[in-house]
């Protein structure tokens, strides 16, 4: 490979789940301190950054299909990176099958992406995917600005090995970042602009280790010290599991005031056997005597969910129980997923995999009713009056759009700027959002 000059701008574009988005934002901050510039466009960047996602089916396939829409009209083509998950399953394959992408790095090694884009533009191509966790996160630099609302990673990693995930085999065991360092990314995230942080995890409520007394301390304890900032007004977590549900953690939905009123804890099925085979530790039951304790402490708190259907074996009557599931506990949001198999997960072995037409028509009955559930939680708000978080413009002259605590979006008319947190009174609900009136900034 001969030696191009070095790039002056770049594009990442992430796939996937919020820490993705997190991940994504941080290779562009590295690339930014290397004196390299952001592209809008990724037709416009010297260097492109595909920051992949391996949970859906023909993950890979759609890596490829990426690759060649960067092939510019004259027959070249930007420095390619692959980052993300993909990047880590498929490595070496990539390398072989994608002979414009130079650069292969997985999502425990990206602290190394400028000096790996360094090599390529030098004619040497890199694939890393080995890193620990710890060392990216030791050698990411301080960050410097943010948005209203920021990701803030605490954990990374799962130890659960659901039998139709590949997360254990790509992000590798669960890590939780220290107490102190995450508290001075949070007030650099703070100092930066952010009124708002998302904590984030593959199993973010798994998060443990040591305050700075040196005790034990959980993602209450955590959520508990974030809270001291004043200028952070809101806080949120994601993805939870149920096992991992602490009294403590209960009980801050009721004690913090910072910590908004929206709880994503996935089920998956209300089935017990198909849970049993997708090695969840939970029961159905279980399932919602854990959301009667948090409901009990904050009876406001909207809950979101994720949810398969189609699992290697379930019958019409097993997809039953997940739709009794949907109607008993009323979520506020979710996301549904036809199974996919990935490989090397135990699932993609099972007998019995459902017929693609049936899985179809099942995802339809199912996200018909998330849908209807979603649309009556937002009926059920107008008439509140809330604080709206303003992220950025709307459409119309004088439109503004936030989030309310719930996490709606929310739209109005009125003088606001991006970061305010303002007070709207909740005035029509549509399925994907609510209109709201202005009553003060």
């Amino acid at each position: 490979m001969a030696s191009t000059p070095p790039p002056r701008t770049f594009h990442v574009k992430s796939f996937g789940c919020q820490m993705n988005v997190y991940d994504g934002e941080r290779m562009a901050e590295l690339l930014t301190a290397q004196g390299m510039t952001a592209a809008d466009e990724r037709g416009d960047a010297d260097l492109v950054v595909l920051n992949t996602c391996h949970i859906r089916e023909k993950a890979t396939e759609k890596v490829y299909s990426d690759i060649g829409r960067l092939r510019r009209d004259d027959g070249t083509s930007p420095l390619i990176a692959v980052a993300g998950c993909v990047a880590q399953a498929e490595g070496e394959e990539i390398m072989v099958r994608a002979p414009s992408v130079k650069v292969v790095v997985g999502p425990q090694a990206y602290h190394r992406l400028p000096e790996m884009v360094a090599q390529a533009a030098a004619g040497t191509r890199s694939t890393e995917t080995d890193m620990p966790a710890e060392a990216k996160f030791a050698a990411l630099p301080r960050r410097r600005k943010s948005g209203p609302s920021a990701f803030l990673t605490v954990q990374e990693g799962c130890d659960k090995f659901c039998t139709y995930c590949v997360v254990p085999y790509t992000r590798g065991a669960e890590i939780s970042r220290p107490f102190a360092d995450l508290v001075d990314e949070a007030q650099a995230l703070v100092e930066g602009g952010a009124r708002e942080i998302t904590l984030l995890g593959q199993n973010v409520n798994a998060w443990a280790g040591e305050d700075a007394r040196g005790r034990k301390a959980g993602l209450a304890e955590l959520a508990e010290e974030l809270a001291k900032f004043p200028e952070l007004a809101r806080i949120r977590y994601t993805t939870s599991h149920p096992a991992d549900m602490t009294d403590a953690l209960i009980e801050a939905h009721g004690s913090n005031p910072k910590l908004m009123p929206f709880l994503h804890l996935p089920v998956q099925s209300g089935n017990d056997r198909v849970l049993k085979a997708m090695n969840r530790s939970h029961t159905a039951d279980s399932y919602l005597r854990l959301l009667e304790r948090v409901r009990a402490v904050r009876p406001d708190i909207a809950i979101s969910g994720d949810f398969i259907v189609g699992f290697p074996g379930e019958t019409e009557a097993e997809f039953g129980d997940t739709l009794r599931i949907i109607d008993a506990v009323g979520y506020a949001l979710a996301f549904s997923f036809k199974y996919s198999p990935r490989p090397g997960t135990p699932a993609a072995t099972m007998d019995g995999h459902v017929p693609a037409e049936v899985m179809d028509e099942r995802l339809q009955r199912l996200q018909a009713a998330l849908n209807r559930d979603q649309l009556a939680f937002n009926h059920s708000s107008v008439g509140r009056r809330c604080s709206v978080l303003v992220e950025r413009r709307g459409k119309r002259e004088g439109q503004w759009l936030g989030k309310s605590p719930w996490l709606q979006s929310v739209h109005f008319i009125g003088e606001a700027a991006v970061g305010d947190l303002v007070t709207v009174d909740l005035i029509e609900a549509g399925p994907n959002s609510l209109a709201g009136t202005l009553v003060s900034a």
